[in-house]
């Protein structure tokens, strides 16, 4: 994993503090020095054997028309056969024709849609055709992740050669509810402008409303993810660690501006490249804050070992400090290699949790279910144990133990009457640390991914980013140019109000249709689904995550 680094830089420091941007004056010379690089990716990954191309079909473009000789021609079938993405057919990916339509394959795109994707398909053989050996080293096709409501695949763009994400969103139309989480999700990877949260490149071109039942959506390929790491052999410094922690509440932090909870923030959803670069993926489970309390809310959320305890204890209503208790638990995880809270059932998790924490206080626990509450007064009175977390690995130190407590407060807004009151906080703040810099009042509750990112902690891990790794900020000749926000946050808010009128399967198709099609506007040749392609009819039957590798479900204390 290659990681640039600078020593403290006095003026991307005078940026931060003073909010402008600002350019080194004169030469600055950093001291870089490279981490080792993170593995590459086919050590993570499974090929599929089946999927592997013979040298010389391995091209990823579907020639559209081309006047060549019957080798070339030849040479273009065995190409068009192990490309999955095609520029510019219409109705591409179901099985019957469309209504008015022989049978037979889909039809012709418009006159001026292929002569743009040969103009593509034309200028991308331009440009490989000095480089041979760039044809035979296009990988194949082939799966690298499945999630609770949708199929990823590693495919190459034919417009351009490159390697993106597939997201195959199979059944989207069998009930409302369905529909509307899908609908949303399809939204807010639209929505998102922020670069280490991943986004929506393109989505490919629905088949005709009848037809239409998947949705494939392409975003950035990414190399691996956190899990794979920290479960890796691959050694982590503390400047890894700084590094990822910074950008997850980066992420977070934009998120949570737009109003938006992600509800299953885990390792595994947390994409990274070799060169560290970190984005927040699968917002299956996202939606927007609930602002009222009396409101009921799914307690269907988070994978187990991340869940925070008001989910754990049947709170009808969180906010999205649930998703920093998550950042806290991954952490840990990343100090220590292992999981932080690792339980069979979910009573056991929050059994792990007050040992760690302590008994909660009755005013902790006011939003809990009754049974929840029975169940914590009926076990022995636990004192807090933190300062084992200093035993997490070396890299625990006093500003890391420090972080981590107020990111794993067990009540996520405390309503008190003074601050610094539970056990939790008398432990806080007696540990030889930093905690001086932390205003009382943010003590007692669990802090926001805007105020984590202010602690001191992090300041290594933003000098690190922005000096070598974002694209919020660039070098000229004279030094680096900062940007003026750090950690931008989105303004207006993500807005929900489109759910509220949606009413029926048929209606809701209907509109995610012309959404789709309204996406495509202007904007490059609209891609479709090879259905002659090597790994098709692999993808088309791939299945979402079984149940046994969903978030488990929630404890029913009553």
């Amino acid at each position: 994993m290659s990681l640039c680094g600078a020593r403290a830089n006095a003026k991307m420091m005078a940026a931060y503090n003073g909010g402008t941007s600002a350019a080194a004056a004169g030469h600055h010379h950093h001291h870089h020095h490279h981490l080792p690089h993170l593995p590459p990716p086919h050590l993570h990954h499974h090929h599929h054997p089946q999927h592997h191309l013979h040298p010389g079909s391995a091209a990823a473009v579907h020639p559209v028309q081309q006047h060549t000789s019957s080798a070339a021609a030849a040479a273009a079938a065995a190409a068009a056969a192990a490309a999955m993405l095609n520029p510019g057919q219409q109705q591409p990916y179901f099985p019957s024709p469309a209504p008015g339509q022989a049978p037979g394959p889909a039809a012709a795109a418009p006159a001026q849609v292929q002569a743009a994707a040969a103009a593509t398909v034309k200028a991308h053989h331009h440009q490989h055709s000095h480089h041979p050996q760039q044809q035979l080293d296009i990988e194949p096709d082939r799966p690298i992740g499945y999630g609770a409501f949708g199929v990823v695949w590693s495919v190459t763009d034919p417009r351009d050669g490159k390697r993106v994400a597939l997201k195959k969103m199979p059944n989207v139309f069998q009930n409302l509810v369905s529909c509307k989480r899908v609908f949303r999700e399809l939204k807010m990877l639209c929505f998102f402008k922020h670069d280490n949260v991943l986004s929506a490149l393109d989505i490919l071109q629905p088949p005709h409303i009848d037809y239409f039942e998947e949705i494939y959506v392409v975003t950035e390929l990414m190399q691996s993810d956190l899990h794979k790491i920290i479960v890796s052999p691959q050694p982590l410094s503390s400047d890894h660690v700084k590094v990822f922690l910074y950008q997850i509440l980066r992420g977070l932090k934009y998120l949570h501006s737009a109003g938006i909870l992600h509800r299953d923030i885990k390792p595994g959803n947390l994409l990274v490249n070799s060169n560290c670069v970190l984005k927040i993926c699968d917002f299956g489970l996202a939606r927007v804050e609930e602002l009222d309390e009396s409101r009921h809310m799914t307690q269907e959320v988070v994978t187990q070992y991340y869940r925070a305890p008001e989910i754990l204890m049947g709170s009808r209503h969180y906010s999205n400090a649930i998703d920093i208790w998550s950042v806290g638990c991954i952490f840990a995880e990343l100090l220590g290699r292992r999981i932080l809270f690792q339980a069979q059932s979910p009573i056991q998790q929050l059994d792990l949790i007050t040992d760690l924490l302590g008994t909660p206080s009755l005013e902790a626990m006011r939003t809990a279910c009754e049974g929840a509450k029975a169940h914590i007064l009926r076990g022995p009175h636990k004192q807090p144990s933190l300062p084992v977390l200093y035993t997490l690995s070396s890299q625990a130190t006093h500003e890391a133990v420090h972080l981590l407590c107020r990111m794993l407060v067990f009540d996520p807004v405390r309503h008190v009457r003074g601050p610094g009151t539970s056990a939790q906080d008398r432990q806080t703040q007696s540990m030889p640390s930093i905690v001086r810099k932390t205003p009382k009042s943010l003590q007692s509750k669990r802090i926001s991914a805007k105020d984590a990112l202010a602690h001191p902690y992090l300041d290594e891990g933003r000098l690190r980013y922005h000096t070598c790794m974002c694209k919020c900020c660039f070098s000229t000749s004279t030094g680096r140019v900062y940007t003026s926000d750090f950690e931008p946050v989105t303004n207006p808010k993500f807005d929900d109000t489109f759910e509220k009128n949606l009413s029926s399967v048929r209606q809701v198709k209907e509109i995610i249709h012309q959404f789709i099609l309204e996406q495509q506007k202007g904007n490059r040749v609209p891609l479709c689904i090879n259905p002659q392609s090597a790994a098709f009819k692999s993808f088309i039957s791939s299945t979402v995550a079984q149940p046994s590798e969903m978030p488990p479900s929630p404890l029913v204390w009553e």
